[in-house]
């Protein structure tokens, strides 16, 4: 786990889909090296296009807070990086209209709630239309939930609504034949809570259920959805513990999870129609360097 994409969530609450994240958290966390020791060369970062009228503001990969490296190297989102650029787009008099292409499984928990409610607050000012393309879940749900309009394209999915974390509890020595032994101050005990024991993992559990309750919250707002029914149009059985799935096609629009099934292509046709926009904006320049370092990461 040490090195990779993964160990960013270590230990820290997050909101991913992790059957549909596997990959991207096996990949190996870049360094800001020079080219000279294989690393692709820095490149600007362009988080979003605009294109007559019509802003895309894309939602890719493993979402941080403020992740320098994986928004410059990888290309993927961060909270800080959407919030400053709606601040952006809902004063810019050439944008009429943002859209959030959506390919990511989700991310930390620290930071969504903020990104979530930039989203919604940018919505009451020009339309936001997300598009699950082909996934926004978890975290990155709870980003697209906030937008005007959500669809999905076909086999795309969305979901996985609920938060998790990964703790450990001392058992033993470690491989260095030392024993660790935690402690905090005496009004502190919730610092570093032990899931080996009944109060470490009673602390553990309200914390998890604390960023659930805000994004049942924000999800429930911003998808026009009765709180107290939520937690049953999440759940897979008749009882509503049994949430945390995510959902493809005409199930997720019958939850109310997204508004429409539709291809990439058509989606940007619409908004076109609707903003005077190009059918669909071409990979800039920038991103397309973020993406060949991407994939050179993975090939290494």
């Amino acid at each position: 786990m040490r090195n990779t994409v993964l160990s960013i969530l270590a230990g820290a609450p997050a909101a991913v889909a992790t059957d549909l994240a596997r990959d991207l958290l096996a990949l190996s966390l870049p360094a800001a090296a020079s080219p000279s020791e294989g690393q692709v060369a820095a490149v600007a970062v362009e988080r979003f296009t605009v294109q007559r009228g019509l802003a895309v503001l894309p939602v890719r990969g493993i979402l941080t807070p403020n992740s320098a490296v994986l928004e410059r190297w990888m290309g993927w989102t961060t909270y800080f990086g959407l919030i400053e650029s709606l601040a952006e787009l809902t004063e810019r008099a050439d944008v009429a209209a943002i859209a959030l292409p959506i390919d990511s499984p989700g991310g930390l928990v620290i930071g969504c709630e903020g990104a979530a409610a930039a989203i919604a607050a940018a919505a009451k000012i020009k339309p936001v239309h997300a598009i699950a393309s082909p996934m926004a879940a978890s975290a990155a749900y709870w980003i697209g939930s906030q937008a005007t309009t959500l669809s999905l394209t076909p086999g795309g999915v969305v979901g996985s609504i609920g938060v998790a974390v990964q703790a450990s509890s001392v058992v033993g020595p470690d491989q260095s034949g030392e024993q660790r032994y935690p402690l905090t101050s005496t009004h502190a005990r919730a610092k570093w809570p032990d899931p080996g024991t009944e109060e470490g993992r009673a602390e553990l559990q309200r914390s998890l259920d604390a960023s659930e309750a805000a994004f049942h919250a924000a999800v429930a707002a911003g998808r026009k959805i009765a709180p107290a029914d939520l937690a049953a149009k999440l759940s897979v059985t008749d009882d509503p513990r049994d949430g945390g799935a995510v959902f493809t096609g005409k199930d997720a629009i019958a939850r109310g999870l997204a508004d429409a099934e539709e291809s990439l292509s058509a989606f940007y046709a619409r908004m076109a129609k609707a903003y005077g926009g190009a059918a669909r904006p071409a990979a800039s320049a920038a991103w397309r360097a973020r993406a060949a370092a991407a994939a050179a990461l993975a090939r290494s």
